[in-house]
């Protein structure tokens, strides 16, 4: 009796698969984004951005976290909610480079090296670089 034996893949039962598993990371990332922006609401309500920056004070390394709202203002949030903030993150994404100033947006769940200069309110820019 003669077995048929598939020669080749069937590229529909491919496309039906991928297509599947594709939805499926779909919604697990919307799932991750949902969770994210809900948790840091909880910690700080009105936050929408986290920037992390090393920063070096007295010959140790800290870690500044600043909490933005919606507008770019900052959140008015305790030391607490800044660690929270911080460990979220580390946790969310630990294979993450934290010794690079990071912003995290929560509306896109995206985690970008921040390119800008250190928050004003640390005193680090020097007035003259700052004018030329």
């Amino acid at each position: 009796m003669n077995t048929p034996q598939p020669t080749r893949r069937l590229r529909a039962a491919d496309a039906i698969h991928g297509a599947r598993d594709a939805r499926q990371r779909i919604a697990t990332r919307a799932e991750f984004v949902r969770i994210m922006a809900a948790q840091l609401d909880v910690i700080a309500p009105g936050t929408v951005r986290v920037a992390v920056a090393p920063v070096t004070v007295e010959d140790r390394t800290r870690t500044w976290v600043e909490l933005i709202d919606r507008d770019g203002r900052a959140v008015a949030a305790d030391r607490d909610a800044h660690r929270a903030a911080h460990g979220l993150l580390t946790r969310a994404f630990p294979a993450a480079d934290w010794s690079v100033p990071r912003i995290y947006d929560a509306r896109t769940g995206a985690l970008d090296v921040n390119h800008l200069a250190a928050p004003l309110a640390l005193g680090l820019d020097d007035v003259e670089e700052a004018a030329q």
